[in-house]
């Protein structure tokens, strides 16, 4: 299977998805000496995600889905990479690791629950910075109650991973 830029997500019906968020974004990506941008779309929920990345001018990169606890994820060609961890398997198939455990919490501007954490806040009482599972998140601007620009970073066995986020569009599931 090839992923296209006009892929679709699965269809979530309304009050299939409780406390899950779809969002659209941009992201520039630097690991190593390496780096690029790209676009993101993701559904997210307790059970299951798909986050679909493409390059700026709309060219797939991949597709990693997680359902339950297996994650795959599907190359521009069509390749399929299974594992149970998202971060292992996107820094052995893409070369940078991609936090999924943690980033739908970090997304909705709050510690992932039941981790250690260490948060500064701002004069508003918004997280400013976070630290939790190795991963250094700072909130540059926020969007009323949720963040809309972020950095994420990291050292690691194969560098330091940096990654800038621009969330365009963010859409919460009803609880």
């Amino acid at each position: 299977m090839c992923l296209s830029a006009c892929a679709t997500l699965p269809v979530i019906l309304p009050g299939a998805n409780p406390g899950g968020f779809e969002l659209s974004g941009r992201a520039a990506i630097r690991y190593g000496e390496q780096g690029g941008s790209t676009r993101i779309v993701w559904r997210h929920g307790s059970a299951i995600d798909d986050l679909l990345i493409t390059g700026p001018l709309g060219q797939s990169i991949a597709r990693i889905a997680r359902y339950n606890e297996e994650v795959v994820l599907t190359t521009a060609e069509g390749r399929e990479f299974r594992a149970a961890d998202a971060e292992a398997l996107t820094e052995s198939v893409l070369g940078w690791r991609l936090p999924l455990a943690g980033l739908p919490d970090w997304l909705r501007g709050r510690p992932a629950a039941a981790r250690p954490a260490r948060v500064e806040r701002d004069e508003q009482g918004r997280i400013r910075e976070l630290l939790q599972d190795e991963w250094l998140v700072e909130y540059l601007a926020w969007n009323e109650a949720l963040p809309a620009r972020m950095n994420l970073s990291r050292d690691g066995a194969r560098g330091r991973v940096e990654i800038r986020l621009i969330l365009d569009q963010w859409t919460q599931a009803p609880r």
